[in-house]
């Protein structure tokens, strides 16, 4: 670590830190200072984050921290189309898939687009007959964010049923078999490598599935979606249904590329497009704004506040939506696999935590599951409440009133904590929250939080000095599984138990 970035660090850890109720007290216009909206389409985003222990003081050290840790520089590395990817040589160009970026990348990935709107466009007018169906296999961020959008999006109508299948466990793939007319039916494959060995064996056995009932041609129902299509040709898919994206865009950023063929599938090119269009506005907001107004680093701010300063192991999101029930799910992978490290971008020990366990659930049904820790348990947990003024059903309009005065009731109460007599019914408070309130959760606002979210995951890795794009934690564990596909042995004692009781020794 750098002395200017040592320094930065310790000027940070020598502020004084009130508690919620004074730093409300003492500021009138903490609000104001703390809160800000982003337009983004017809509608927008609100940011809220008076009820964390973010100062003056605190916004001014964190600055300082980003000058010391190049962020600026960084920052113009990503959208340069530069390496940020030191271990293994590699640009980071989720952002040029949806036109912002370098000039050659974004050209290309808008050819890339092209060549899969002609192909979603060609499938819903008929070119491949009847389609009502369409398992979509894939796993880790070839899965994750598809199921989230088709999720949010396709609740009210869908053009396709979209099944998402990412587990290796029969069961799951069987389910969506049962939903399916397989004579109505196609099959997406997932994989940047095309070799993924649990993608590979779903998308074998969904071929078998086509042929067993009836289906002449079962790759012929087949679309690719990778970064090495002439695997998928030696695989089997014909070359007009392989749609292509760039070695640089990695996994758990992919949803922008072909990686969405199920979402435009399900909500048709218009609706897609709009996703990919709310996303670029918190690029252009997070390329162009400097400092504590740009609002994905003020997020990391906060982040690093609990994180690095106050010891807070997790980080909690609650989604006030039903329609957001996956996100959670979703930045699990997006923060813990980015930033989830124990050495620099350098190649040295970290000083202090990194990226928080990333958790959540769904409101109401999480208050009456896991808020009692929130409220009165010994942890230090900042939280993350995400609610849409517009609701997503047509029923009473007390349901949603009820949904979002739950909401905002909970922030409150983490903060103003109660006193009682009985320790049993007291609630310490002074507990942080920050709030994201959209207009309404359409397309645009979809995208805009996930390229959000995206922006503050990597503005907490460069603060931290960190690489948030590899991700070699996730291979010790598939190397050990081919060791053992292939009978290999010395293993622990406990490894090699189980595995006889399984049958697999």
């Amino acid at each position: 670590m750098s002395d200017s970035r040592k320094q930065a660090w310790q000027a940070l850890r020598e502020q004084t830190v009130e508690t919620l109720a004074t730093l409300f007290a003492a500021d009138p216009g903490r609000l104001a200072k703390l809160s800000a909206r982003l337009e983004i389409g017809t509608g927008g985003v609100l940011f809220d984050w008076s009820k964390t222990h973010l100062t003056d003081g605190l916004l001014d050290g964190f600055e300082s921290l980003a000058e010391a840790s190049g962020f600026s520089e960084m920052r113009r590395k990503l959208f340069a189309g530069e390496v940020v990817n030191p271990t293994e040589g590699r640009a980071a160009e989720h952002s040029s898939l949806r036109g912002v970026g370098k000039e050659a990348s974004t050209e290309e990935a808008a050819a890339l687009r092209a060549r899969m709107q002609l192909l979603v466009e060609a499938i819903h007018e008929g070119a491949l007959g009847e389609v009502r169906h369409l398992i979509h296999i894939g796993i880790g961020g070839s899965a994750l964010g598809p199921a989230l959008a088709v999720d949010a999006l396709a609740r009210d109508f869908a053009l396709v049923d979209v099944h998402v299948v990412s587990n290796i466990d029969g069961v799951a793939l069987e389910a969506a078999f049962a939903a399916c007319d397989p004579a109505t039916t196609l099959v997406a494959v997932a994989s940047k490598t095309f070799t993924t060995i649990e993608t590979m064996t779903n998308a074998t056995s969904a071929l078998k599935w086509l042929a067993d009932n009836g289906v002449i041609d079962p790759y012929g129902r087949v679309i690719a979606l990778t970064a090495a299509p002439e695997k998928a040709v030696e695989w089997g898919v014909d070359e007009t249904r392989i749609l292509p994206f760039a070695e640089s865009v990695g996994g758990r950023y992919s949803i922008w590329s072909s990686i969405g063929f199920p979402v435009a599938m399900a909500v048709g090119w218009e609706d897609f497009q709009a996703m990919l269009d709310g996303a670029a506005a918190v690029d252009v907001h997070f390329r162009d704004t400097d400092g504590r107004a740009n609002l994905p680093l003020r997020a990391a701010f906060a982040d690093q506040l609990y994180s690095r300063l106050r010891g807070a192991q997790t980080r909690a999101v609650f989604a006030y939506d039903e329609r957001l029930r996956l996100l959670p799910s979703y930045l699990q992978q997006l923060e813990m696999e980015s930033n989830g490290k124990s050495v620099t971008a350098e190649g040295k020990p970290v000083e202090g935590p990194t990226a928080p366990i990333t958790w959540g659930g769904v409101g109401t049904d999480a208050q009456h599951a896991v808020f009692q820790l929130l409220h009165q348990g010994t942890h230090l947990v900042p939280v993350d409440f995400i609610a849409s003024i517009a609701p997503g059903d047509e029923l009473d309009p007390a349901h949603h009133r009820i949904l979002l005065m739950n909401c905002f009731a909970q922030g409150a109460a983490l903060m103003a904590g109660k006193d009682s007599d009985d320790l049993a019914r007291a609630y310490p408070g002074d507990r942080p929250s920050a709030t994201i309130l959209v207009d309404d959760l359409d397309a645009a606002t979809l995208g805009a939080l996930i390229a959000f979210h995206e922006h503050r995951t990597f503005a907490n890795a460069v603060l931290m000095g960190i690489n948030a794009f590899d991700q070699f934690g996730v291979e010790l564990g598939k190397e050990i599984a081919r060791k053992i596909e292939k009978g290999g042995e010395g293993f622990d004692a406990s490894t090699e138990a189980l595995l006889a009781a399984a049958g697999l020794g």
